[in-house]
Formats: C-alpha cells, structure tokens, sequence
C-alpha cells in the first residue's frame, strides 16, 4: 500500500489576513469559545468571569475614523517588495536594507518574515502640523467626510448643526494614519523588544494613550525628555527646547542595558585599574550553535589561577597546560555561542597578566569565560540633556556629508546610538519605517563599526514629492526617498569599505502574479477568454529575480536571503536560502518542466520545491509531491 501524494501547496498571493490569524489564536486558546466555528461573545466573557468590563461607564479611548483605521489594518494587500539593484551598494553581501514604498504596505509585506523578530523599532513620524497627511490611507479623509463620520452633515452633505466642530479632524486624521502602522510594529517586536517613537506636544497626550491601548500600559518603559535644542521657540511666553521620545517594551519582561558612565565605579581592580567582567556566552536566546556554528567552539582554561580572585589563563588550544574544555552553554545546559570568533580571540591578548580574557569558576563547579571590561555603565535617565542629541546636531552632520539645508530637522546620530546601546546588541534586527533623513542606518553602521558586531536595520521611506521650491528639488532630488538614499550612500562611504556595510534596495510595487478577479458575464465564452488569460500566472513583462524575491517574502524568508542560479540543470534553477532560519527552497520558472534536472537536484521530503502549476503534467506533480514539499504558482 502506497501514501497518498500530498497535495500541491499554492503560494500565498496575499499579506495575511490579521482577522482570520486573530481567530485562529482564539480557536487555539479557548476552543470551547467557539460554536459551528464561528466566535461565541457569551462563551467567552463565561470563561473569563468577571475580567469583562461591560457597560457605558468605563475608559475607551476613540476618534472619528478609528474604525475605518482598523479595517484598513486588517485588510490584506498583494504588493511585492522587488529588488533595487540600481540604487544598492553591494546587494549580495549587504546586510542593510532599504524600501522605497509606503510603509503600512510595507509592514504587510513584511509581516511573514518579521514577526516576532526585531529587537527595537525607533520612529519619528511626521508631527501633526494641522495639515492632511501624505499618506494615502484611505481613512485620512479631507474635512467632508470627517465632519460625515462625526455626523455633522448627513448624506447629502447638509450640515446638521450651527456649529460645525473642524479642529478635531487634524487629531482624527493623524491617529488614524499611526494605529495600523502601530499595531504591526507591536506584532513584529521580539518577546524583549522594545520601541521608540520620537514626539513634540501637538500629540503626545493622544499618542501615548493609543500605545497604552496597543502595548499595554504595564508595558511604558518611560517618557524620556529630549532637549532638542538649546536656545528655543517661543511659544506663549516659553521657550520651548525639549521633544519627548516615548518607550514601550514587547513584554513587561524586557530590560534596557545600561549606558557607560565616564566616572562610574567599577566593582573589580588590577594592576590597569577597576574592571567588570562580561560572560563571553551570548547571552542573547536567539543566537546559538543552531544558527552561528561558527561562534561554537571550545575555550580551554589552565586548572593554574592566576591571582587571589580566582582568574585563570586561557587557550583555544588544548595543551598540557590548559586542560579544562569550556563550551558556550546556557543556563538550561544548551549549546549557545561566543560573542567573539575565534580569529578575534587569536588575535586578543590572552596570556599575559593584563589578559583581556580570562576564566573564572562558578559556583556549581564549571567555568565561565569573561572579558575584562573597564566600560563603566549607569542606568539610562529619562533626561537626555547632552550635546549630541540636539537636533543642530543633525544639521551639522548632514552638512559634513555635503547634504547641508536638504533636510528638515534631522535627527542627530548621538540620540539615536543611546536608544541603540539600551536596546540592541549584536545580530539583532532594527526597524525604522519613517525613515526621514536616514539617521537610524547611519548610526547602526557606526555603532557596528565600533564593537565589530553585525546589528541589521531595516528603513522605510515613502517616497513623498519634495516642493520645488525646497533647497533638495533643486539640488536634484524628486522625493524623500531618493534624498534618504543619498544620505545612506554617502554614510555608507564614511562609515567603511567593509561590504556588509552596504545597503539592498527595494521598492514597494505590485504583485508579479495574477489574481482571479472573476468575469463580470456568466457566460462559457467569458470563463474561457479568463482561463486563457489566466494560463500565464505570472504578470507580462516578469523578472525572475522580481518574482523569486515574492515568493521568499510570501514565505516568511527574511530580505537578507541568498539567492544562487543552480549550475548543474540545463533548466534555469534557484536555491533561496534564509540564512539567519537555515531554510531554503529551489525554484524552477519554466514553462515546462524537465525531468532530468529536476532528478539532479536530489530533492528529499524535507526539501521545497517551487515551480509554475502550469508547468505541471498530473504524473510529475504526482511524483514530486511524493518526493518533495511541492508548492505551486
């Protein structure tokens, strides 16, 4: 008796549906919730006993549009992010990334292949002004339709009151812009990470009572007081000179690391003076000998101490000397990491009595590796005040890269490498989807520069159209997006030669695929014109590389993915991998398949395989889904 064959998967032509995963965690937690599949609000709120809050008499917190706000998060979109090669700098080896597109769009894309991964999102969205947005959300409505929602004119357009109420569409428009794009960022924040979202008064009151909502009010880490500029804009007889930058952690589990501290005491002495010892283990639980082998390995330790606290010298190399084998472990007793290579060991001082390494023995008996480190910390204060984050700062900085007068208040490098040194360390991923000036990538690449670590940051950028009569139009440049790139390249150039400093480009555009859309006639010569329309699954004038980069996306791979041409087959062949998930899958785009090469591959049941449905006679499909995870455009 043989298995059946599996059916063939088809690949997703849509961001997913927020609605129908929500239920699904429902359905997963409360089964019993649920009646002919469908929600039971009464079951529910039995379940849960008194946790439900009912009535009129309780705090809510709501705008007109806040429910159009909340369709258009949940709707899914059928975008594509599509590679830009033109406009990258080292896109194979580059682990940056940079989109040009609207970002809600773009969150949705990203959704798969993010959640649950990045460590800090830091914003700066555009402060509210009193102007409609440039965001094309169909909820960001002129004044008509927000004085219709508010019931202030009917159908008609007739005004049902004396005294039409306008000021709260400038609050309304600018809420109902950030909650989707909030609401995204919350799902794609790590269990211990943390975001940032820059503010000045027009809206802080509103902003922070939306992220208490999304995040959690146990959540808020802290309203931290920027001092943005030293001399001030006066406004009702003070001068104002501080922004506000808002925190919020994922869970009331994450922690902020500490700052160093010119002065600070540390608690262990030498002969070069006070130290802290830094456990060498990555401490971090989403780096480990699974997915950085190369940071696996074993330290050796001389059973000889060194001095009255206990230390001893260490080897990469067992000798009769250095005996005691130590390997990364967690606290759980599972292979972890180093935070150093082994070339940057070898290359560290490790055996004299200044050693920058050394070993220590536990409690329990085992040794533990630690470097010396003399950088005294201090816990980060909700008063930034120092010369490095006032916004002049930016301007000088963009002035150096010969951007100066092309942006307007950019901000400066020092604020955001403080936000980056309490939240992040190495491997971890950064979002920033108000790209602006560029500052978040810049300063990443710095920082990285700095401790040799391997941060990755992600920047959106819309690419809105700046006014002719703005010093950056008539220096040459069209939208923001393409001024960002500029400031990203010329960091780029400053920062280093190194190749992992380079940045992917991609823009947001429609899908490669075609959608069936249905006919508008029932009739046999209707259906058949749209099945032959329908025979190409793929939109006129694709590009491999275009239509590759979808289906990784639609698959949850993340845009540092490698993508080789398999040498071997006569058919053109690809093997997508996902580095940071050790995932991958072979993709074949042609119109008919070839047996031959497709026997080359080797393919087991563990391997995908992602081809045309088209391309498919029913014996081959039959075959490869015996042999293989068989997915289909």
């Amino acid at each position: 008796m043989t298995d059946k064959p599996a059916a063939r998967e088809r690949i997703a032509d849509l961001s997913p549906d927020l609605r129908a995963e929500t239920l699904a965690r429902l359905r997963a937690a409360v089964p019993e919730a649920f009646s002919e599949g469908q929600l039971d609000l009464d079951r529910l709120k039995a379940l849960v006993g008194g946790a439900v809050e009912a009535g009129d008499e309780r705090y809510t917190f709501s705008w007109a549009g806040r429910r159009e706000a909340m369709a258009m998060l949940q709707a899914p979109t059928a975008a594509t992010l599509r590679p830009d090669r033109a406009n990258s700098v080292n896109f194979d080896t580059a682990q940056h990334v940079f989109i040009e597109g609207e970002n809600l769009e773009v969150l949705k894309v990203l959704y798969r292949s993010y959640f649950g991964r990045v460590k800090l999102i830091y914003i700066d969205p555009p402060y509210n002004t009193g102007n409609d947005f440039i965001y094309p959300d169909d909820f960001a409505d002129p004044l008509d339709h927000y004085l219709r929602i508010t019931g202030q004119k009917n159908g008609n357009g007739d005004y049902l009151t004396s005294m039409p109420d306008r000021s709260g569409r400038i609050h309304s428009a600018w809420l109902s812009m950030m909650y989707p794009r909030l609401v995204l960022a919350r799902q794609m924040l790590r269990e211990d990470g943390f975001i940032f979202v820059s503010s000045d008064d027009n809206e802080f009151q509103n902003l922070r009572r939306m992220m208490d909502e999304i995040f959690g009010e146990e959540n808020f880490a802290s309203t931290i007081i920027i001092q943005s500029n030293k001399r001030g804009q006066t406004y009702k007889d003070i001068a104002k000179t501080h922004e506000y930058l808002l925190a919020y952690s994922r869970t009331d589990t994450a922690h902020l690391f500490q700052l160093p501290k010119a002065d600070g005491a540390l608690p262990f002495e030498d002969k070069n003076g006070h130290f802290d010892l830094w456990e060498l283990r990555n401490r971090n639980p989403k780096f480990g000998k699974f997915n950085r082998p190369n940071l696996f390995f074993p330290i050796y330790v001389s059973q000889v101490l060194t001095d009255d606290l206990g230390y001893s010298k260490i080897s990469l190399e067992k000798t009769n000397q250095f005996t005691i084998e130590v390997f990364p472990r967690n606290s759980e007793g599972g292979d972890s990491c180093w935070r150093w290579s082994s070339g940057k060991i070898a290359n560290t001082d490790i055996t004299s009595g200044d050693a920058v390494l050394v070993a220590r023995r536990r409690r329990d008996g085992d040794w533990n590796v630690y470097e010396k480190s003399r950088k005294q910390t201090t816990a980060p204060k909700s008063i930034w005040d120092s010369v490095d984050v006032i916004n002049e700062q930016g301007t000088m900085e963009l002035a150096k890269l010969g951007l100066s007068g092309l942006f307007d208040h950019p901000k400066p490098l020092g604020l955001l490498d403080k936000i980056l040194r309490i939240t992040t360390e190495d491997g971890d991923i950064i979002l920033d989807f108000f790209a602006g000036s560029g500052t978040t990538l810049h300063a990443v690449m710095a920082l990285n520069l700095e401790e040799g670590a391997s941060r990755q940051v992600i920047s959106v950028q819309l690419p809105e159209l700046i006014s002719p009569e703005h010093p950056a139009r008539r220096a040459g440049y069209r939208n923001v997006a393409e001024l960002c790139r500029a400031r990203i390249k010329k960091a780029i150039a400053v920062v280093g030669a190194d190749p992992n400093s380079g940045v992917r480009s991609f823009k947001l555009g429609p899908s490669t695929t075609r959608r069936w859309s249905g006919i508008a006639e029932k009739e046999a010569d209707s259906y058949l014109a749209q099945m032959e329309v329908f025979a190409d699954a793929l939109t006129p004038g694709w590009q491999p590389e275009d239509v590759i980069w979808e289906v990784a996306l639609r698959d949850g791979y993340s845009l540092n993915s490698k993508i080789e041409e398999l040498p071997t087959t006569a058919s053109k062949i690809w093997r997508v991998t996902d580095p940071e998930r050790m995932q991958s899958f072979v993709i074949c785009l042609e119109t008919a398949i070839n047996r031959e090469d497709v026997a080359k591959l080797g393919l087991t049941r563990e391997d995908i395989f992602v081809c045309l449905d088209a391309a498919l006679n029913d014996t081959l499909a039959s075959n490869l889904a015996l042999q293989c995870r068989l997915k289909v455009l």
